[in-house]
């Protein structure tokens, strides 16, 4: 399933714990792109990313949890 995620609507956005949601729920993302992709997103700019299958209903719960508004691709 593919995510675009569009923005952090988190008073005081956690960045550690973002770049770790999308290390954790992401198939090909390591640890500095995480932290890259991260920097994008609380720019205000939208990221895609790709999730894993077997995990999607926690991933997404995790994305809410931190306030990251996101929509669906595929």
């Amino acid at each position: 399933m593919k995510l675009n995620l569009l923005s952090c609507s988190a008073q005081r956005p956690d960045r550690r714990a973002i770049a770790n949601c999308i290390v954790e729920i992401s198939s090909n993302i390591d640890g500095s792109l995480s932290n890259e992709l991260t920097d994008i997103l609380l720019e205000g700019d939208a990221v895609d990313i790709e999730l894993n299958d077997k995990n999607t209903g926690s991933a997404l719960r995790a994305l809410r949890k931190l306030s990251i508004d996101y929509e669906i691709i595929e």
